[in-house]
């Protein structure tokens, strides 16, 4: 009634036909009748003639889920317009147009009890309208119109469709746990592939390597569902199906999602992920695990099987032409403590269960342990040889390998090579001789064996001289040594004479295997001959000493040749002490009868003494001294006790 009153009110108005048009277009938009076919097709039509509008939009918006989306309407007009009015439209699931905003020149509103009235909005600016959508959801993807009338200047309406994305979360793959068999007539399912909630329904595909696999009948095919949740999205799980081979054992299989974006199109890859593949063996490997390199007595040996197949077949060991089986643990067998008698063929079997016939397959390995008997000499323990003589020792150990034998003597290398030459030989080649045969290829394989040479001779002394003559004072000892070797071992036994027989004594006496060692120590009281006698069963040595005595009063000779060090220092020693005690005996003496004068007086009448006897010499004090009562003499005794002549005395202070 409303509508009806007022284009009356219009019609009786003085105007032309358009403005009265106009005027029920602007009425009827005004209202928002729910028949817009009625508004449409009367104010468009009764416009056509004047439909001079330039309306553009875009055929398509994209945006995200939860962002803003913008569609604009840009118009322009071929004659300046009394009015524009600009109405906004979207079509409804079911197919027919709600408007949601309406605009002219005296309002702009956005029209209630809609599903956009809280979150549209519209921007006007001198090129035309722009919409916004807020928090855009899936069920914003639709056609949206824009429909723009300026009356006698013209009328349009455009469209743009909303196209709304959700990228989806990225794939997780799966592998079976169980593991494929090969021997498998057709594809079996080896993986599966989901991506979640994405929008539109994004797409899978599976790579082998990073090489695309596509469905070929009986080798590979993909199974796919698709499923829409409750929000909309969407939610992809693809299974592969796939025929493997052993060569897919180590391949790496991974599934791709793409998915549309605004604008592009993007995709995301999984991990790759191993398959297990069971596959029969179809060869095994046996090899020396440890020690490395050659293998000795004594050694712990390790062999190590492997087949090819997997799961791992069982392994079992035995020796050649032997059905006994060797103990061993998932494919290794232990060999402690190897000897020559371990050295052989061994072989390795694996049962083939997975085989249709199941074949056994077998591999072999020579094992060869290498050995070093013990050292064999000739001549054996022990070789008795004269003086002069030769001899050929011989030393090897029998081996697998090359042998090397190196001679020592006493620690000291003396020659290389299994045969040892001992010529013309002399006390010094006496001795013990170890051999060391060793093999160069294989160290630690060891063995020794040795030979004592015993060389049988007459008596030889050591000393180059046999006669020896020395000079010494009377009463003064001497040391008298003799070093003989030979064998059998000499006897050595002393003749002396011109001294009596208590003056002398053996002091050392050291015998070894082929040596003796004597010293005797002999007192000097007269020329004396001391003869060193060392005899054995080849023969007899001598070695002389001529020993002249001289008084105290006579400083000795030089001698022919030098007395043993330790003689010189006992009979310096004994000179010293003789000497102390004599000048000790002599103050002692001088004190006790006041020879000693202690003072002034006494100082002078030596001062005096010595002015008138200036020349006296010493000879004439020692003559004074005699003079002295015979008791004061019993303090100049030897150093062996015994009472000393005049003249041993007089010769003692003198010296």
């Amino acid at each position: 009634m409303e509508i009806a009153a007022r284009f009356s009110t219009i019609a009786r108005l003085d105007r032309p036909f358009v403005e009265y048009s106009w005027e029920f277009c602007r009425l009827a938009a005004a209202t928002a009748l729910d028949d817009d076919t009625i508004n449409s097709l009367f104010c468009v039509f009764s416009l056509a003639a004047w439909a001079l509008v330039d309306l553009r939009m875009e055929d398509t918006v994209e945006v995200y889920m939860n962002k803003s989306a913008e569609i604009p309407c840009l118009y322009t007009f071929t004659e300046q317009p009394m009015m524009v009015i600009v109405q906004w439209f979207v079509r409804e699931r079911e197919g027919h147009r709600v408007r949601i905003s309406f605009s002219d020149l005296t309002m702009q509103k956005v029209d209630e009890n809609t599903t956009y009235s809280d979150r549209i909005s519209v921007r006007s600016n001198g090129d035309g309208e722009t919409l916004t959508i807020q928090d855009v959801k899936l069920s914003d993807e639709r056609e949206f119109f824009c429909q723009v009338s300026g009356l006698s200047a013209g009328s349009e309406e455009g469209k743009t469709v909303l196209k709304v994305f959700d990228p989806p979360e990225p794939p997780v793959i799966e592998g079976v746990l169980s593991g494929v068999s090969v021997s498998g007539e057709s594809p079996a399912k080896i993986a599966s592939c989901e991506t979640r909630e994405g929008f539109p329904k994004p797409n899978i595909t599976w790579y082998r390597d990073h090489i695309p696999i596509h469905p070929t009948s009986g080798l590979a095919n993909m199974v796919t569902l698709l499923t829409r949740e409750s929000s909309g999205l969407y939610t992809v799980q693809s299974e592969l199906h796939y025929k493997v081979t052993k060569e897919d054992k180590d391949a790496h299989f991974s599934c791709e999602v793409s998915y549309f974006v605004p604008g592009a199109v993007r995709t995301s890859e999984s991990k790759g992920i191993n398959i297990t593949v069971h596959y029969p063996t179809t060869s095994v490997e046996i090899w020396k695990e440890s020690p490395e390199g050659l293998v000795k007595e004594g050694d712990t040996v390790e062999l190590r099987c492997q087949g090819d197949g997997n799961p791992p077949a069982p392994i079992i060991f035995n020796r050649e032409q032997s059905d006994v089986e060797l103990d061993s643990y998932q494919g290794l067998l232990v060999l402690k403590e190897v000897s020559r008698a371990d050295s052989g063929v061994y072989e390795c079997h694996s049962l083939n269960l997975d085989a249709v016939n199941h074949d056994e397959v077998v591999d072999t390995l020579q094992l060869t342990v290498h050995y070093l008997d013990p050292a064999v000499v000739v001549p054996k323990d022990s070789e008795v040889m004269l003086k002069g003589e030769s001899l050929t020792a011989t030393c090897n150990a029998l081996s697998s390998l090359e042998t090397s034998t190196v001679w020592f003597k006493d620690g000291i290398e003396v020659g290389r090579g299994h045969i040892m030459q001992l010529q013309d030989a002399t006390f010094d080649t006496a001795g013990q001789y170890d051999c060391e045969v060793t093999v160069p290829s294989l160290p630690g394989l060891l063995t020794s064996g040795f030979v004592h040479i015993i060389v049988q001779g007459a008596p030889q002394m050591k000393d180059a001289e046999r006669e020896i003559e020395l000079t010494e004072k009377v009463g003064g000892w001497v040391n008298l040594s003799c070093e003989v070797r030979g064998y059998p071992r000499p006897t050595i036994t002393w003749s002396i004479t011109g001294s009596q027989s208590q003056s002398w004594r053996e002091v050392v006496k050291r015998e070894i295997e082929d040596q003796v060692y004597s010293v005797v120590m002999l007192k000097v009281t007269t020329d004396t001959v001391a003869v060193c006698n060392s005899t054995n069963d080849f023969g007899i040595e001598t070695k002389t000493y001529s020993i002249r005595r001289i008084p105290f009063s006579q400083t000795p000779t030089a001698r022919k040749t030098s007395v043993d060090n330790s003689g010189v220092i006992i009979v310096v020693i004994i000179v010293s002490i003789l000497l102390l005690a004599i000048l000790g005996s002599v103050f002692y003496f001088l004190y006790k009868k006041g020879k000693f004068p202690c003072g002034r007086s006494g100082k002078q009448e030596i001062i005096n003494a010595y002015s008138t006897k200036e020349k006296t010499n010493k000879d004439d004090i020692v003559v004074e001294m005699k003079a002295k009562k015979t008791e004061e003499s019993v303090l100049l005794k030897g150093v062996n006790g015994e009472q000393k002549p005049p003249n041993d005395q007089n010769s003692t202070l003198s010296s």
